[in-house]
């Protein structure tokens, strides 16, 4: 039966071009093996069976990694802080946007001026995120140099539990963060049982490539693990640095690097939530550079997305960002090309909105500008219906050649569901030099500040506050 709706959608693997892959990962973690700095991994993996030389090199049968892709939930819910209420789903094509963490540098839309982050930068951004109903999660997106505390990463995810309800995803130094933070959630979610079966964070850990998990980092995967909250442990191989200068031999590369985490993941608990997502880029070799404003990154990222639904996991992904220093039209380039891949590809979680010079720097006007391309792109994706009031035949009959359609009925019931921008301009020269002929970029600096400014409605409790604050105060 043919279908009554055409979307677009876009892939470069068929199932055979996967399991290449898949295959020649295989071969890597049977034949080369990774590091794994990690006593309980390693005694968990020994007792699996692995095979373990020169105190921590582990060799992976296919058997094993097979064991541990079908144990891994195919789908993950994220909830609204304190609430049961499914605010993101990752599973099938949805995909959901939000902003990246832990940039330096702040690009002011107040002034222009480019600086260190500090505190209440943070938290504007924050509640800019919360405004936004494009952007379906937060992360923190700055380190404030004026936090002069232990615990940064502690610090700004009590920022972002008080400043936004929705779901947060999160990056932390080691274990004890991990466990910090996983223990202000549940502060608010109404204990530990209650953040399991309603979770509200999503952990963002790394291993080192090439073909290591770090103790730092296998100890945070292992926290999640037992905790039964999702995760994502994503490799980020650059081509030509730390990885083959090709795409294929990048994703392989990564791809074994991320199937030997879910391992040690499984045989933690099996079932545990875990993502999917290999972020491949590049070393430009003129500026030595790790470079995301390019197709050789892009072609990356369709294919972590196809690899990922290979294995029936959610998948992670990127968009909204540039290597542009400035917020120029090289920006709205980059932003656009990388919105529309995630989009066709149906990447499921895709971060770093708003980055200038490849994270170094958080715009807030980079990320509503993205908002209005996402809309766009989202219009875009909703494809074409075929049905009889689609192909709108009868009207055709009934207006007949020569008529109008701006009186039809059928143009009463179709017009509003027509693309209407926030920020683009439609008017014509005379019209928009009438109305103070804005520029866009004036326009878009208006309207962040007045998300920024907007108020925003507190959801934390007194007492939820105080089991932040003693959180806190540990070490």
């Amino acid at each position: 039966m043919l279908s009554p709706f055409a979307n677009p959608a876009f892939g470069l693997l068929d199932p055979g071009q996967c399991e290449m892959i898949h295959n020649a990962s295989l071969e890597i973690l049977r034949r080369t093996g990774v590091r794994v700095h990690h006593p309980e991994a390693l005694a968990l993996l020994r007792q699996a069976g692995a095979a373990i030389s020169d105190e921590d090199l582990v060799r992976l049968e296919p058997a094993l990694v097979q064991w541990a892709v079908d144990r891994a939930p195919h789908n993950v819910t994220l909830c609204k802080q304190g609430s049961d209420e499914p605010l993101v789903r990752l599973e099938g094509r949805t995909v959901h946007f939000g902003p990246g963490s832990d940039c330096l540098y702040y690009l002011s839309p107040e002034t222009g001026e480019r600086r260190r982050f500090q505190t209440q930068d943070v938290i504007d951004c924050i509640r800019l995120v919360d405004a936004l109903p494009e952007l379906s999660f937060c992360m923190s997106m700055g380190i404030p140099a004026d936090l002069e505390l232990a615990n940064p990463y502690r610090q700004q995810f009590a920022m972002m539990l008080e400043h936004t309800a929705k779901p947060i995803v999160f990056v932390c130094d080691d274990r004890k963060d991990c466990e910090a933070i996983v223990a202000m959630a549940a502060a608010v979610a109404g204990g530990a049982d209650a953040l399991r079966l309603n979770p509200t964070l999503l952990l963002y850990s790394e291993p080192s490539t090439p073909l290591r998990h770090t103790e730092s980092a296998v100890g945070k995967l292992l926290c999640m693990a037992e905790a039964g909250l999702p995760v994502l442990h994503s490799p980020a191989p650059m081509m030509g640095g730390t990885a083959p200068m090709t795409v294929a031999g990048s994703i392989a590369l990564g791809n074994a690097e991320l199937l030997s985490g879910l391992v040690i993941h499984q045989l933690k608990r099996q079932g545990a939530p875990f993502v999917y997502g290999v972020q491949v880029n590049h070393m430009d070799m003129k500026t030595m550079v790790s470079v995301y404003g390019a197709p050789e990154y892009e072609l990356g990222r369709v294919l972590s997305a196809q690899m990922g639904r290979y294995y029936g996991l959610p998948t992670w992904g990127n968009a909204g960002m540039t290597d542009s220093p400035a917020l120029d039209e090289q920006a709205a380039i980059d932003a656009t090309f990388s919105v529309q891949v995630a989009l066709l590809t149906g990447t499921n979680l895709v971060h770093d909105i708003g980055y200038l010079e490849a994270g170094l720097t958080t715009s807030p006007e980079l990320i509503v500008m993205t908002c209005e391309i996402i809309d766009m792109m989202r219009c875009f994706m909703a494809g074409v219906a075929l049905d009889a009031d689609a192909l709108a035949l009868d009207v055709i009959q009934q207006v007949g050649p020569g008529g109008d359609y701006l009186s039809s009925e059928h143009t009463l019931a179709h017009f509003r569901k027509f693309w209407q921008p926030a920020l683009f301009s439609r008017q014509r020269r005379e019209e928009w030099e009438q109305r103070g002929g804005k520029r866009f970029g004036q326009r878009l600096r208006e309207r962040t500040a007045g998300l920024m400014q907007k108020p925003r409605p507190e959801h934390l409790i007194g007492s939820q506050r105080d089991e932040i604050a003693y959180i806190l105060g540990q070490r």
